[in-house]
């Protein structure tokens, strides 16, 4: 299906279209923030996104709009190569819910030229969303990033375990995450995450000892060391 250009209003008229009263109660249930939610599910976002040709100033446009969906579309509109550090910075910090930092992340933030950077800058600060897109940013790149060589995952480990003793419920999941898929990534990998995931769990701490007893049951699994022939 051939893309085509839409103004903000066509692509905001479309996600209106598509939104459903009981999607807003099915994201409260998962702890999405909704106050400026509309209630359109991730697939028909993602359709509307396959819809509309790369445009970053429509992308910017539809950041700016406030809107929940429309903010997650912005990063399915925008290409990876037109993404500043600027840029990077200031959605950081509208980041309110976890799936709108899952979401930009996944589709357009790692693939950018500054994702490393912006992993070692974030993994830092104090805001609950944007430690979260650090570690966030490394689960996704473990995953999409195919290329990288295992070295710049081996270089996460210390982020990772200086982030372990953050209790917040985001920033803990989200380390556990980019833990367990720099494992998951290769059979070089899974030794070091494990040894990593066996250190936090035999801590005196309580967040370090979930994150590190949550990955190694994964690490561990017989399942993922028969997919990675361990």
């Amino acid at each position: 299906m051939a893309r085509i250009h839409h103004t903000l209003d066509q692509a905001l008229e479309k996600l209106r279209q598509l939104a459903k009263a009981e999607n807003l109660a099915g994201m409260s249930r998962f702890g999405i923030e909704t106050d400026n939610a509309l209630g359109v599910s991730m697939p028909n976002i993602r359709n509307v996104g396959k819809e509309i040709t790369k445009n970053h100033e429509l992308a910017q446009n539809l950041w700016d709009s406030g809107i929940h969906e429309a903010r997650i579309l912005a990063s399915i509109v925008d290409d990876h190569k037109w993404v500043t550090r600027q840029q990077m910075d200031e959605w950081a910090l509208d980041f309110y819910s976890w799936d709108l930092c899952d979401q930009v992340c996944g589709n357009l933030f790692d693939k950018s030229i500054h994702a490393d950077e912006k992993i070692r800058a974030w993994a830092d600060l104090r805001e609950e969303f944007v430690k979260r897109a650090a570690f966030a940013l490394i689960a996704w790149r473990a995953v999409h990033d195919k290329q990288e060589k295992d070295e710049v995952f081996l270089a996460y480990f210390p982020l990772i375990e200086k982030a372990s003793d953050d209790p917040r419920n985001f920033v803990k999941k989200a380390v556990n995450w980019a833990l367990r898929q720099i494992g998951k990534r290769s059979q070089e990998l899974h030794a070091p995450a494990l040894a990593v995931a066996k250190k936090l769990a035999s801590s005196d701490n309580s967040t370090r000892r979930w994150i590190g007893k949550d990955a190694a049951k994964e690490l561990d699994s017989a399942k993922l060391r028969k997919r990675l022939n361990l």
